[in-house]
């Protein structure tokens, strides 16, 4: 899949020599201001830093994002070799990373306890979460704390969290509702993840979101909002973009809801049926997994580039979040955040925007659209990978399974011929597999046995009969 190895010396050379660079000069001291991270276990990578406080009539949202501009010189072997990545690449055993370790991990990471450049948000949000204004400027700043989502979600549980985490769940809150307002929607779809032993054996495992990672979560859509609004203002940007779903696609959904017993009225919208789920029951599991087909062909647009006009294109809107939005908050894993963050701070100080972020701007959405299909390629890979080595061996065993996905035509595709045998999607407990099974009838959302008949590392394939 021309996953890169290592980077190359000349690439490794300019990095060490950034990481030894004074980047403190001109900034606002934030030092005072006690962030905290909140990431996986064992992340070094580490893009944002928060803190939350009560202001009259609302909150101030404090949001420093790693300044990878301090660090990374347009036009040099650092900048080829990261637009040739375009996004951090993670596998079950190790990541291979947008920047150099010396970076990334070190140096332009918002590490605990150590000064960091920045570019800071300051988000004004009123006592219903809305915003209100937003700015961003450049700062140097000191996490206090390295964090984890398991360890904050067991504090908040516990009631011993601290006012600026309890903040965080206040806000994180009323931010989800607001976007239930707006017709936006997350989707609590557990995540299948790879686990690595501590004998080098790989596993398998079904993962349930904690609450904290949505509420975190919406601190960061809340940043790409307020960006998308003065990058809109400004006449030159980058939006993520996702369009609407298919009505005829919302029609199937409301059968698909009919057909698993789930009670959707008619004035109930989407999003706020979502919030009425539970993902730890095989029905509601499979008509989310069905949700998620709603909403295909996420893309970015650009404006306001070099050749570029500065209006902003018609429909550029993101479906799932119901708002214009734009990418800022993880630039040590992702390319296009370090040019979103480039312009908001130019705009937000009254300055040009710089040359080397106007020249970028139009072939950005051909890089990310490559690189972010290589990244989605390379993950889906090494679990089907790991699927078939863990079922390899158990070819004609029967496992209980929940059908979550029956195969039918798509909105816009030619109808199937009729046949005798369906194709569909089954989720099995243990091991914790999604695969692809075959039978005369697949009733969706329901418990059934599944016979293995086929697992193959080389095809990276697994399917299952109805027993």
């Amino acid at each position: 899949m021309e996953i890169p190895a290592e980077f190359p010396r000349p690439v490794l050379e300019e990095a060490a020599a950034a990481a030894q660079r004074d980047v403190t000069a001109g900034r606002a001291d934030l030092r005072d201001v006690p962030f905290v991270t909140i990431d996986p276990p064992g992340s070094m990578d580490l893009d944002q830093a928060l803190h939350l406080e009560r202001r009259p009539g609302g909150y101030l949202v404090r949001y420093a994002i790693a300044d990878l501009a301090a660090f990374v010189t347009p036009g040099g072997a650092l900048d080829a070799e990261v637009h040739e990545r375009g996004m951090t690449l993670y596998g079950p055993d190790e990541r291979t990373p947008l920047h150099p370790a010396v970076l990334s991990e070190a140096a332009a990471s918002l590490l605990p306890d150590t000064d960091r450049a920045a570019a800071v948000w300051h988000v004004e949000l009123d006592d219903r979460g809305e915003i209100e204004g937003a700015r961003v400027g450049r700062a140097l700043v000191r996490s206090t704390a390295r964090l984890t989502y398991e360890e904050v979600q067991t504090r908040l549980d516990a009631g011993d969290a601290g006012e600026m985490l309890d903040l965080l769940r206040e806000v994180g809150l009323l931010r989800e509702a607001c976007e239930r307002e707006r017709g936006g929607v997350s989707l609590d779809v557990p995540e299948q993840d790879v686990v690595a032993h501590e004998d080098g054996s790989f596993g398998l495992e079904f993962r349930s979101t904690l609450p904290v990672e949505g509420w975190n979560a919406q601190i960061s859509l809340l940043t790409g909002i307020a960006a998308a609004r003065i990058m809109r203002t400004g006449g030159v940007g980058i939006f993520r973009t996702l369009p609407a779903a298919d009505p005829r696609d919302l029609a199937r959904l409301r059968r698909t809801a009919g057909a698993l017993g789930i009670d959707w009225p008619r004035d109930l919208s989407y999003g706020e049926l979502l919030a009425t789920l539970d993902s730890a029951s095989a029905r509601h599991a499979a008509f989310l997994n069905e949700a998620t087909s709603l909403f295909r062909g996420a893309s970015y647009a650009a404006f306001g580039g070099t050749g570029q006009p500065a209006e902003v294109p018609d429909d550029v809107a993101h479906a799932a979040i119901a708002a214009e939005y734009a990418h800022v908050t993880a630039p040590l894993r992702r390319l296009v955040d370090r040019y979103g963050t480039e312009i908001c701070l130019a705009l937000c100080a009254d300055e040009d925007v710089p040359v080397w972020v106007r020249d970028a701007l139009p072939g950005l959405p051909r890089t990310m659209a490559r690189t972010g299909q290589r990244a989605g390629s390379y993950e889906r890979a090494s679990v089907d990978i790991v699927e078939a080595a863990l079922l390899t061996r158990r070819v004609g065993d029967v496992f209980d399974a929940v059908v979550v996905d029956v195969e039918v035509a798509r909105a816009g595709a030619p109808t199937p011929e009729p046949r005798d045998v369906m194709r569909g999607q089954v989720v099995i407990a243990d091991p914790a597999v999604r695969a692809s099974v075959e039978g005369p009838a697949l009733p969706l959302g329901d418990r059934v046995r599944v016979r293995l008949r086929d697992a193959s590392i080389e095809r990276r394939r697994v399917v299952f009969d109805l027993a």
